[in-house]
């Protein structure tokens, strides 16, 4: 059973229950509408953002219902004529643009509607067609363009452009994979603002690839057919409720949000917990991802990337479908979004909520009795998913019973491919298919957690597990002890992960204690991890410096809202957390910011085709002392087909 969030309304600001909901699909055409006008904005705009500039804290916390709520959009605007970015604050209350200025030397990221005109560019290029009959291919109708951003390397000929790096593919019909046939060897430097080729490189013929590599369901000849039905049913509903944007459910209190560059967006997160609501986060939302790939030969070696930073995930996310993407009891909620002509377009089921049972929350038997006490664990979901050209991106965020937060990504959709010269063996690479290659690559992802652990006032340790020397105090040589130390600045808070020590990172409020005297805490628990194989003196090591540490600190300021600057499209590198630390601010005992970066390794296998199964990722946040004993003590007993599951 499916059940939708309320509909967008009709009229601007209609409805709108709390300072951070998002814009209504009315609000983002008012903003363009009076941005147009106001600014006579000439026929080659395009509009990269449309979004709800959020209120400043004081504004939001301090919010009662029925309070007024004043709305602002914030705009980013590309002259393609110009070429030249404007950054513009609306008034919807007062109908007005309230702030405009030029932004100079910058790229905002590349939008939907110039993915479709640049690969109708290369497909009609005469230089192109000629390209592709020397591969013997005649019709350029049936050649899947993929546009990636041309990153920054120097190159004379590209400074001050808006470029893209088309790739091409060759399909032989409307649901032919096409990544099983890349036209090796050819790729195309396109002009975004002029929309013209400006250049072809071409590095030689490579033989196309013989397999189909399809996948769809019509290509599949026989389907097993031991699988019976497995079905989720909850007679009595869901036991979340939804207001608007705002959920509660089992003590956790939430509110959902969505941006077309980060997606989906969860604000003030807090666990209620003796009668009042705890704060633990106040935003959290994923800042910035980058893909860098480890073949340099080509123009490989520009594969790199920003699928948040320069394509904008949100704006590719999914419209999920029960029984497929979500399975149970399912809550909806629509994603609002611009056009790059300024119009309103709506992503239906942007974002899927639900229960999940999640096995054993806590248990024990007493042998000598034979009393047994078990709990089942239940567990909120809250997910998206985006497509990136090639790859889907499944972004889940669980929060459970005993106070634990948990963000698992999940990676799937299709590897990306090569081709590659009949009986070699690459070494960058894997072989998947006759003539297939794909090439090693990294997923690094950057989460900004703007921390809230019982107020503003948070300090930062870092915990490592250290072994007793042998000696008076350790006998036995068994003794080993955990030990934590402040990060009290910025530089000082530029940590990697290890698992040998079983380093973790603790957010504590040293002027809240719980009933054994100790601070109150939050810490954050890595998974599976890893660093960047680039050179530190690789352009993508400078544009995505934050690859190089797993954990940053700032404190909260405004404005620093993205790990790699807010434009990173073509950007020579420096910004983002780099920039925001080179100061090394104090980050003790304030309201800080938490930037924890996940890197995903992914040497391909001849399984990952022609698609990929899942794989997973992810951290965890879980109380450290921030209650005063076992929150879930109040779990009632589960009921079996024999009684209560307890004895």
């Amino acid at each position: 059973m499916a059940i939708h969030a309320e509909k967008d309304t009709t009229s601007a600001g209609a409805n709108v229950a709390h300072p951070l909901a998002p814009l209504t699909s009315a609000e983002i055409m008012e903003a363009a509408g009076i941005l147009r006008s106001q600014r006579q904005l000439g026929a080659r705009v395009r509009f990269e953002t449309i979004v709800l500039k959020e209120p400043e804290k004081a504004q939001v916390r301090n919010f009662s219902p029925g309070n007024p709520i004043p709305r602002e959009a914030f705009l980013v605007i590309l002259d393609c004529e110009a070429e030249a970015t404007f950054e513009a604050t609306v008034s919807l209350d007062e109908g007005k643009v309230t702030s405009w200025k030029h932004v100079p030397g910058v790229q905002p990221r590349i939008m939907f509607e110039e993915f479709v005109e640049c690969e109708a560019t290369v497909q009609a290029s005469p230089e192109f067609q000629a390209a592709l009959e020397k591969r013997g291919i005649t019709d350029p109708d049936l050649i899947m363009v993929d546009s990636w951003s041309a990153g920054y390397y120097g190159f004379a000929d590209e400074e001050g452009r808006r470029l893209a790096i088309a790739r091409c593919f060759l399909r032989t019909g409307p649901n032919d994979n096409g990544y099983a046939r890349p036209v090796e060897g050819l790729s195309v430097v396109v002009d975004l603002n002029k929309m013209e080729v400006l250049r072809i490189d071409d590095y030689g013929v490579v033989p196309l690839p013989p397999n189909p590599g399809n996948y769809a369901a019509e290509f599949v000849k026989e389907f097993r057919q031991d699988l019976k039905p497995l079905e989720i049913t909850q007679p009595e509903g869901p036991s979340f409720t939804v207001d608007g944007y705002a959920v509660k459910w089992q003590k956790w209190h939430l509110r959902v949000g969505f941006t077309p560059r980060e997606g989906l967006v969860l604000h003030d997160i807090g666990y209620e917990d003796q009668g009042r609501v705890r704060p633990v986060m106040y935003r959290a939302a994923l800042s910035d991802m980058v893909v860098p790939y480890g073949e340099p030969g080509k123009d490989h070696y520009r594969k790199n990337a920003f699928d948040a930073g320069e394509y904008g995930i949100g704006s590719l996310t999914n419209s999920l479908t029960l029984g497929c993407d979500c399975l149970g009891e399912i809550y909806y909620f629509d994603a609002h979004l611009n056009t790059g002509g300024g119009e309103a377009f709506t992503i239906p089921n942007a974002v899927c909520m639900h229960e999940e049972d999640y096995g054993i929350l806590w248990k024990h038997t007493d042998w000598r009795t034979g009393h047994v006490e078990v709990r089942r664990s239940r567990r909120l979901v809250v997910s998206s998913v985006a497509t990136v050209g090639n790859y889907e991106y499944g972004f889940f965020w669980y929060f459970y019973q005993d106070g634990t937060i948990q963000m698992e990504i999940k990676l799937t959709g299709i590897i990306n491919t090569a081709g590659i010269e009949d009986g070699e063996i690459p070494k960058y690479g894997t072989l998947v298919a006759p003539g297939l290659n794909a090439h090693i690559h990294q997923h690094f992802f950057n989460f900004r957690l703007d921390m809230d652990v019982d107020g503003e006032g948070n300090t930062v340790y870092e915990v490592n597990t250290v072994a007793e020397p042998p000696g008076p105090d350790n006998p036995h040589a068994n003794a080993f002890y955990a030990e934590a130390t402040p990060l009290k600045s910025e530089l000082s808070a530029q940590r990697v992960v290890d698992p040998m020590k079983g380093r973790y990172w603790v957010v504590s409020n040293p002027s809240v204690k719980n009933a054994l005297g100790r601070p109150v805490g939050y810490k954050l628990m890595p998974g599976e991890n890893v660093l960047p194989f680039a050179d530190p003196t690789a352009s993508i090591m400078r544009r995505a410096g934050f690859m190089a540490k797993h954990l940053w600190v700032t404190p909260y300021t405004p404005g620093e809202t993205s790990a790699t600057g807010p434009y990173p499209n073509q950007h020579p590198g420096g910004a983002g957390l780099p920039e925001y630390t080179k100061n090394d601010r104090s980050v003790d005992n304030t309201d800080l910011v938490l930037w924890y970066t996940l890197g995903y390794h992914h040497v391909p296998r001849p399984e990952d085709w022609p698609i990929s199964p899942v794989s997973y990722c992810g951290f965890s946040l879980k109380p450290v002392g921030f209650f005063d004993t076992n929150p879930v003590l109040d779990v009632p007993p589960s009921a079996h087909h024999n009684g209560a599951c307890h004895a």
